[in-house]
């Protein structure tokens, strides 16, 4: 298992009563309803499109600039949103939360806002408009003047979750990210850390998202490498947009779940997903920079152990079908959890094991086969990593030990 935690490092995460049941009469039931129990405050708003770009662009308004990194439209879903508009097409509201008085962060909606205020910044020209072929390369500014007024003239709603709807901070989150959960549950579903990197903004949360640019780690993931546009302006390229890892921030979560299973004994039963949402609050809420600087250090070093020992196949387990092994040509988060644990915790003899690098990697595949109890399936559960963990520990220190 990993050495001692940094200092400032452990958190505390109580166990909680995840899918317990209370057991109430009906006349406490409607009690509850009448004192608003759980019940969200909201109003509505209208805004005129010619002032979303003072919106986006307002201290008051809090955009989540890694979404839109991840989610950025294509110019032609851009145009279909302005041709509604111009159709007056019904658009759904975006959704508000206000976080202190007057001051909102936009939980549902970033693209729409996004896409409105570049068009009227003339940031791109229609383009693919099906009903309004005849504007397609015009950008705002050029727009025939009763197009322009008809656009102008038109409205985003809002429905804003007040900041009463809650009596604490905590109570607040938990609300928070139901709605959230909620109306994000039509469509295309939001995985869980698209839903964390909305909910739980921090400075754990924003290391996850750096380290999971690591170039040893994209390699290993098969993830494109940032180039030198990313690295100096943020901006990736679409085929690094177009990832599957990238795209639902899996990578993100694959970093997460390095520094939550470093404190897997941390974990109370509940599913793995609570896990790491509990995690990521209290890390976001307590690592100061000290801690955030020393988990970046920790996470790059094994990052890099792992693919000078055993290259870019790492995280490739060997498995059986039909009486058959063969070596799973892709990563795993089965290897992946307990072997960065146990890289991570022989950082100090890294030398020493490089040097043994050609036979424990000759030896990897009869390690998989003799373990295949150990390996198989998909259980990312606290008794399979811990249980993993031990098995890939033994083996590295077989080498030392010779």
């Amino acid at each position: 298992m990993n050495k001692e935690l940094y200092e400032n490092e452990k958190v505390n995460l109580s166990e909680a009563n995840v899918g317990s049941e209370v057991k109430l009469t009906n006349e406490e039931i409607n009690e509850k309803y009448k004192k608003g129990e759980v019940r969200i405050i909201t109003e509505q708003a209208r805004y005129p499109l010619s002032t979303i770009v003072n919106m986006v662009n307002s201290e008051d308004y809090i955009l989540n600039p890694e979404f839109q990194r991840r989610h950025r439209w294509d110019t032609t879903r851009k145009s279909r949103l302005i041709e509604s508009f111009i159709m007056n097409v019904p658009i759904p509201p975006i959704f508000l939360y206000e976080r202190e008085y007057s001051v909102y962060e936009v939980m549902d909606g970033l693209q729409r806002l996004t896409a409105i205020s570049q068009f009227y910044e003339d940031k791109f020209a229609l383009q693919d408009l099906v009903e309004w072929k005849e504007l397609n390369g015009f950008k705002y500014s050029k727009l025939p003047e009763q197009i322009k007024k008809g656009i102008d003239r038109r409205y985003i709603s809002s429905i804003i979750l007040l900041q009463e709807t809650a009596k604490s901070e905590a109570e607040a989150n938990r609300l928070k990210q139901l709605v959230f959960e909620r109306i994000n549950s039509g469509g295309e579903k939001l995985k869980a850390q698209e839903i964390r990197n909305a909910l739980f903004p921090g400075g754990l949360n924003n290391i996850t998202i750096s380290l999971s640019r690591n170039e040893y780690f994209c390699k290993l993931w098969n993830i494109p490498e940032p180039d030198e546009t990313e690295l100096q302006t943020g901006q990736a390229r679409q085929e690094v947009i177009e990832n599957k890892y990238f795209k639902d921030m899996s990578d993100a979560e694959l970093v997460l779940r390095f520094f939550a299973y470093r404190q897997i004994d941390q974990w109370q039963g509940n599913t793995m997903e609570y896990f790491l949402d509990e995690f990521l609050k209290k890390g976001n809420e307590q690592f100061n920079e000290g801690v955030l600087n020393s988990l970046k250090e920790l996470f790059n070093n094994t990052v890099k152990f792992a693919f000078d020992l055993f290259g870019e196949k790492a995280f490739w387990l060997h498995r059986k079908r039909e009486d058959k092994w063969f070596h799973y040509e892709r990563p795993t988060k089965i290897l992946y959890d307990p072997l960065m644990q146990v890289l991570a915790s022989n950082l100090d003899k890294k030398e020493d094991i490089l040097a043994k690098k050609e036979n424990i990697v000759a030896g990897i595949e009869n390690l998989h086969k003799d373990s295949f109890e150990s390996f198989k399936g998909r259980d990312t559960n606290k008794t399979k990593v811990t249980e993993r963990i031990d098995v890939l520990n033994n083996y590295l220190n077989s080498f030392l030990n010779e």
